[in-house]
């Protein structure tokens, strides 16, 4: 199959994941464009962290879409009545969490093929994780290759040119602490990046995201800046590597 066209645009949340996303699209491909929506989450703090890194990647455009979508979505996430629930009991049953949005990954890479054709880009770039994750069924290797039909048959440059807009997913097989040490390689700044469910002014540390986190940044034997001095740490002081973990 003929190769894409250059450049891609990048699901970009503001969280570890999506700005190690956009740390390999930006070394893989140019121009970049980010897009962000903000759908009705709860942790609107999101959005300064997906501005920062846009920055600090030097995208081409990116834009912040505003999606009332937080009524039609029924979740955790979009209702702020509800907490995010805590991590369940250790051994039990698998579950989808109640933090799950339904649809949210369908409706982003939607939005997102729709971006890539209209600007003449060849592939989507999006951070889901099947490894260490939630469970979120719109997060699995067999979801992405499903798109990926769509994508090749739903659109003109699939159809007519033949040139299907990929849709890229390279941290879908890593663990968390994978993802960190990949992230820090690639000049990451972790202190802009931001992952807890809550809409507190620091991460709570108890939500799912916030465990994840720490364990990969644990894990790697990383020290997290969004924990140790702040969501708002300077990127450009470099941590130091430490032979265990710090907490």
């Amino acid at each position: 199959m003929p190769r894409g066209a250059p450049g891609a645009v990048v699901l970009l949340s503001g969280g570890m994941d999506s700005a190690t996303c956009l740390a390999v699209a930006a070394r893989e491909t140019r121009p970049i464009d980010a897009l962000t929506v903000y759908y009705g989450q709860r942790h609107e703090r999101e959005l300064r962290s997906a501005r920062a890194l846009a920055r600090h990647f030097g995208v081409r455009r990116h834009v912040v879409l505003r999606l009332p979508l937080a009524p039609l979505l029924r979740s955790n996430l979009t209702d702020p009545s509800k907490r995010p629930p805590r991590p369940g009991t250790p051994g039990a049953p698998p579950r989808i969490p109640a933090t799950y949005v339904p649809a949210r990954n369908t409706i982003l890479l939607s939005i997102a093929l729709g971006y890539a054709e209209s600007f003449g880009l060849g592939r989507i770039y999006l951070g889901v994780n099947a490894v260490d994750y939630s469970g979120y069924p719109d997060c699995r290797p067999e979801f992405l290759a499903a798109y990926r039909k769509v994508a090749r048959l739903a659109t003109k440059v699939g159809v007519e040119a033949h040139r299907p807009i990929d849709v890229q997913a390279p941290l879908q097989n890593r663990s968390k602490a994978e993802i960190v040490r990949l992230g820090t390689r690639l000049g990451v700044p972790w202190g802009l990046t931001w992952s807890c469910y809550a809409a507190g002014p620091r991460p709570c540390g108890r939500c799912d995201a916030c465990r994840l986190r720490a364990n990969g940044f644990r894990a790697a034997g990383e020290i997290d800046p969004s924990v140790t001095r702040g969501p708002s740490a300077s990127p450009t002081k470099r941590r130091r590597r430490t032979s265990s973990p710090s907490r």
